[in-house]
């Protein structure tokens, strides 16, 4: 079966189908590569991948980042491991009420993820889709006064202040991801290592902008990011058993949609670490 490609009707995004992940050969990996620097987010349905399967996958396109020890690759669930489902009390809920924020993986790292893979095992019947924004057709838009006001403009990320901010303090030790040390800090304004295409660099875990008063900084990221998840730069995906998702981290948002966690749903996470070079914070480096 040749492999087709189906352009979303946002600014960003493809289904790709007519291709097996868990046995593509060099060509059709050269090709999906191709696509992910174009579309930035590809869509595989009907792969019913394992973890094993998923991992190899993924280092196709770089070094798995380990968030939990002894883990590549994360389950995210509303099920608990002898069972039962857990509500919007449960410490794990609590965190994965995060993720309804618009965000990019890892951001609040020393270095921040390269891409991101996600499949679908156990899927409740209505919500919890995924959506993803484009900040590279975001940034085309902007008018060059503002393009100017943030070339040099840097952000501090943090997961602990964003979390705060849906009114979850979090335990340390809770989670997969965590990091204690000073903010990192990236640009407003992200150059894309391959494509040398510039996006917005912003999302939830961004706070503090260096040089600026904190209100200020809160009502330029909070205009950054509603400009940014708008039509047309938004898709939004509805879940399908076996369906599996990459994106680039480096231009791209994303967030989960509530559900009704009666429902169980359970998704299986793999990131992809980024290249020192391009994806280490300033004031890391």
């Amino acid at each position: 079966m040749d492999m087709t490609i189906e352009r979303t009707g946002a600014t960003l995004g493809a289904i790709v189908n007519g291709v097996r992940l868990s046995e593509i050969d060099t060509s059709a990996l050269v090709r999906i590569k191709e696509l992910f620097l174009e579309h930035a987010l590809l869509i595989f349905p009907g792969q019913f991948l394992d973890a094993r399967a998923q991992e190899a996958f993924a280092k196709n396109f770089g070094a798995i980042e380990v968030l939990v020890e002894n883990m590549k690759s994360i389950p995210i669930s509303n099920k608990a491991e002898n069972g039962r489902l857990m509500d919007s009390k449960d410490e794990q809920m609590k965190l994965l009420k995060g993720n309804e924020g618009w965000h990019t993986d890892s951001s609040y790292m020393p270095r921040a993820a390269k891409a991101s893979v996600l499949s679908a095992h156990v899927v409740p019947p209505e919500g919890g889709e995924t959506q993803w924004a484009d900040a590279r057709a975001a940034y085309d838009s902007l008018e060059a006064s503002t393009k100017n006001r943030l070339k040099d403009l840097r952000a501090q990320h943090n997961y602990f202040r964003s979390q705060a901010k849906i009114g979850h303090k979090v335990a340390v030790g809770a989670a997969y991801g965590f990091f204690e040390g000073k903010s990192p800090e990236y640009p407003l304004v992200k150059i894309h290592p391959e494509t040398g295409r510039p996006a917005l660099y912003v999302g939830r875990h961004a706070c503090e902008i260096p040089g600026m008063e904190s209100q200020d900084a809160e009502n330029l990221l909070v205009q950054l990011n509603t400009h940014i998840t708008q039509e047309p730069y938004v898709w939004s995906h509805k879940w399908a058993p076996g369906d599996v998702a990459i994106w680039d981290n480096r231009c791209v948002l994303h967030r989960a949609r509530p559900y009704d966690q009666s429902q169980e749903r359970l998704m299986m996470h793999t990131r992809i670490r980024g290249e020192r070079e391009s994806e280490t914070a300033i004031n890391y480096r």
